[in-house]
């Protein structure tokens, strides 16, 4: 392997600079009345729960207490992210000033897919395209994809890849293209020539085979050019299947021979599918990356391995140089285990309306945490040191064998029979048993958030890691457009968050010890965030239902405790607001981002966390499931343009969304009544408030309920079994309340 150079920054070169963010003081005086606010809000409810004097004061006084602790906790361990924010900026211009070409380093991309269907193909050749069209010298990159389902579909569309490669790269390189992913390039406002028609011709040509290849399910004999296209298919035969298949690795070009259609030398493409047996485990993701990491190792052992999910293309060619002035910056390398960039999603809807944009996960919050030990790791898009995958800075962890060693140098040619003979070893599906990887090197296992998992301990080890967020972004992806995907998606990140939360190496306990306290409380936030589920569903039934009975639960408006309230309510969401539009987002977002927020909270953390525990329990098992990045109805994605919820499938997670509107619904309306009638004005004031933001934040179901007629509104089955079921919830509450 080659290692990491090492490159002096000076006041004439730097590689990159960090400043603190002015909003750094009021943040740290802000942070300190909020929590001031929030003990005394605690103190009143203890207060009131010990001085009840009925079952029914003491069960409401309670359900209070704990969801204010859990918010409490939640907002307190979020305020260490706002202690230090900083802001950097990269020279990659510098770098180039100072190295010479030949001494880049190398460096190994990973893109991992797993289904050909939910993930086309031809997206993940777009990303593949967009990096391996770096500027970056060819022979030093390497890509591997990893194909989990082990589809032979997704073998031959990189098969056409590597043929169109050699005429895109050369494009891209001399008419200085920017987007280097074909799809995006030949989709937006560019300049037209000769040249340009003939690629696009190319690329209109390889899009065609790859998606009809994929239509019909099989590669026919007719797309198969060559006896080496014909061998490298053979594996595919009776018995094989995407859980129990043996090893394939197929090296699709290689920079060591392989030249595009102006002579030079072509990066390394190499097609991955790890052995996988139905009785042995498969650590999903976590598993794929390792089986990467070790096939990797034996053929190119990069020093700087970059990870990328299947849709996640490059939109910068600079992006790696930018990472090197970081790397190769003497003063931190030592200490840096990954280079974090943004994740940036393509074609979400002007307003976002299902926060997938993400903006607090991916840009604020890594923007606090990078003035502290550095940001979490987000799965994508992140350059790592290999070394950091071997043990703490301190201390090195041998892998069982030499040729898996960081260190260590490839002196062999890639497709070497002694080469491809490790290679396949390594990728076996029994390789890891009684070794160290998933658990002391490599990407760790035990969560299904594997990412957030593995930058938690890399942190947990020493490593630092930096958030570099350039004004053009380095990558961008594609986000779910449906809202149940968007749910799916989000339940499978509770699930695993709990896993890590009541793991052995809990942030709560393990990472304030390893990391102190204040990179410990935000791993601790994120990993109990499907407890959020449990105050939002108080406060979204709790006082509607004893609104409904006429009964007060808050404090008077003549009160001190009320502003109290208002204080912590108007003051969080002030901060948040200031926070979402400075770091480049709208006020309609926020607000839509604000609003999904309360619908995870009351159904994909809520039913990630139920089906945590009967995990826990032993009464269900887990499986791992592929977010679809794809729209195959035209009219859903006008919808989905316009703004307009997509229901669309009965499913229960809708079933508690539905319950909420109703009971809210019903609830204001009888507020009102009682309003008009002048009894318990000021104790049901704070009720009312409550009960018309969550009202005003289901219009979109009041719509999909009674408005729309499209196939995206809410099926009537689905209706009628949370009607009964808000029935059945306000008969149980009168019972509680008479």
């Amino acid at each position: 392997m080659e290692g990491l150079r090492r490159c002096t920054t000076t006041d004439a070169t730097p590689l990159h600079t960090l400043e603190p963010m002015r909003r750094t003081v009021f943040n740290r005086v802000f942070a300190v009345v909020y929590t001031c606010a929030i003990l005394a809000l605690l103190y009143h409810q203890a207060q009131t729960l010990h001085h009840s004097t009925t079952p029914v004061s003491f069960f409401v006084s309670l359900s209070l207490l704990i969801s204010d602790l859990v918010l409490g906790f939640m907002s307190i361990a979020l305020q260490p992210l706002r202690m230090l924010p900083v802001r950097r900026k990269q020279f990659p211009e510098n770098l180039e000033r100072v190295m010479k070409k030949g001494d880049y380093p190398a460096l190994d991309v990973f893109i991992c897919t797993a289904d050909p269907y939910k993930e086309p193909p031809i997206s993940v050749v777009n990303t593949a395209l967009s990096v391996m069209a770096y500027d970056y010298p060819t022979q030093k990159i390497s890509v591997y994809v990893s194909d989990d389902g082990g589809s032979m579909l997704t073998l031959f569309a990189f098969m056409e890849a590597a043929k169109f490669a050699t005429h895109w790269l050369p494009f891209c390189r001399n008419n200085h293209i920017v987007e280097r992913s074909p799809e995006r390039y030949f989709g937006s406002n560019h300049p037209w020539n000769s040249d340009t028609d003939k690629i696009k011709m190319l690329y209109d040509a390889m899009e065609e085979t790859v998606k009809h290849v994929v239509e019909m399910g099989r590669v026919d004999d007719a797309y198969i050019n060559s006896k080496g296209e014909q061998e490298a298919f053979h594996k595919w035969v009776d018995g094989f299947s995407r859980q129990d298949h043996p090893t394939v690795i197929q090296v699709l070009l290689n920079n060591s021979k392989d030249k595009d259609i102006t002579g030079e030398l072509m990066p390394n493409l190499i097609y991955v599918s790890r052995q996988k047996s139905r009785t042995s485990p498969h650590h999903f993701k976590a598993g794929a990356l390792n089986a990467l990491l070790r096939v990797s190792a034996t053929m190119t052992n990069a020093p700087i391995v970059l990870t990328l999910d299947c849709d996640t293309y490059s939109n910068d060619p600079k992006t790696p140089l930018r990472a090197l002035c970081y790397l190769l910056d003497e003063t931190i390398q030592s200490k840096i285990g990954f280079i974090q960039f943004p994740q940036r999603f393509r074609e979400i809807n002007r307003d976002d309306i299902y926060g997938c944009e993400f903006l607090r996960l991916f840009v604020i919050n890594p923007t606090g945490m990078d003035g502290l030990r550095g940001p979490s790791y987000v799965g994508t898009g992140c350059f790592f040191s290999r070394r950091s995958f071997f043990g703490p800075p301190s201390t090195f962890v041998a892998p069982e064998i030499v040729q898996l060693n960081p260190n260590n140098v490839v002196q062999m040619p890639i497709e070497s029979e002694e080469i491809l003979t490790l290679a396949y070893k390594v990728a076996g599906c029994d390789y890891e048993n009684n070794t160290k990887w998933g658990y002391k090197i490599g990407f760790r296992y035990g969560s299904l958030v594997e990412d957030f998992y593995t930058g938690y301990r890399l942190h947990c080890d020493g490593w630092k890691s930096i958030f570099c967020n350039p004004d053009r972004p380095a990558f961008h992806g594609d986000a779910p457009m449906s809202l149940l995907d968007a749910l799916n998606q989000t339940k499978r990140w509770a699930i695993g968050l709990l896993q890590v939360a009541f793991s052995r190496y809990s942030p709560i306990i393990f990472g304030t010890r390893s990391m102190g306290l204040l990179m410990g409380l935000p791993y601790a936030h994120y990993s109990f965030w499907p407890i959020w589920s449990l105050p939002l569903t108080t406060y979204a039934f709790l006082p509607q239902l004893a609104l409904l009975n006429g009964v007060g639960i808050f404090p008077k408006v003549t009160g001190l405790w009320f502003y109290l309230y208002l204080f912590l309510f108007i003051g969080t969401n002030l901060q948040d607001m200031f926070e979402f539009v400075s770091a480049g987002g709208t006020f309609r977002r926020w607000w839509n981002d604000q609003r999904i927020w309360m619908i995870r909270g009351l159904s994909s953390y809520s039913f990630g966390f139920i089906q945590y525990v009967f995990m826990s329990l032993g009464i269900a098992t887990l499986g791992f499931n592929v977010t679809s990045k794809t729209v195959d109805d035209d009219e859903q994605s006008k919808r989905y343009d316009q703004g307009v919820f997509e229901f669309g499938v009965p499913s229960p997670m809708f079933v508690p969304l539905i319950i909420t509107a109703i009971i809210n619904l019903l609830s204001f309306l009888w507020g009102l009544v009682l309003i008009i009638r002048g009894r318990n004005v000021e104790e049901l004031c704070l009720q009312m408030l409550i009960t018309g933001f969550v009202m005003v934040n289901c219009l979109p179901i009041y719509k999909a309920m009674l408005l729309r007629s499209d196939k995206g509104k809410i099926h009537a089955e689905t209706i009628i079994v949370a009607s009964f079921l808000a029935c059945a919830l306000y008969m149980v509450a009168s019972l509680i309340f008479k």
